[in-house]
């Protein structure tokens, strides 16, 4: 498999930002072919993102255990607090409401955790495979008012193409 660079996206417009991450989804969807394994399709969609999406200090995902707690999984990014409950934090929120949480300023969420003081703005996905909760995807910026719906939008498309092609068992 040869690995070519990943550029860092530009998101400098709406109209930018919407191709890219057409092209991100477009990368995730080559990246994943010929492998089903959720643990390396994690980890190189964690890897894809952080390295082609600007202005982020963390991206990885946070796994459901049980229907209480979500424990660190792939990521990039500075050492993370590993164990989440569902009633704290933005993860914990994402988890329990199945629910896009985008948030301007982090400092300003009600039980936010702080794993890296240096975020300031969180943007948390659900990834639900048959209905059933297997992780939150978790991107953490250092500037305030990072994410917007694009961000939401373009980020679920990229996540569905790595859940269509990886095998949850």
């Amino acid at each position: 498999m040869d690995i070519e660079p990943i550029p860092m996206l530009d998101m400098s417009s709406a109209k930018a930002k919407r191709a890219a991450y057409e092209l991100l989804q477009s990368q995730a969807r080559s990246l994943f072919e010929g492998e089903r394994d959720w643990l390396a399709n994690l980890s190189q969609f964690s890897a894809l993102v952080f390295n082609s999406v600007p202005d982020l200090n963390w991206a990885g995902f946070y796994v459901a255990r049980d229907d209480r707690t979500l424990v660190l999984g792939p990521f990039q990014g500075k050492v993370a607090c590993v164990r989440i409950p569902f009633d704290k934090g933005v993860c914990g929120a994402c988890a329990r409401t199945l629910e896009v949480q985008l948030v301007e300023d982090v400092h300003s969420f009600p039980g936010h955790i702080a794993c890296d003081s240096a975020s300031r703005s969180e943007l948390v996905l659900p990834v639900v495979v048959g209905g059933r909760l297997r992780a939150v995807f978790d991107m953490d910026s250092p500037s305030l008012a990072r994410f917007d719906s694009e961000d939401a939008h373009g980020m679920t498309a990229a996540l569905h193409a790595m859940v269509a092609a990886t095998n949850w068992e």
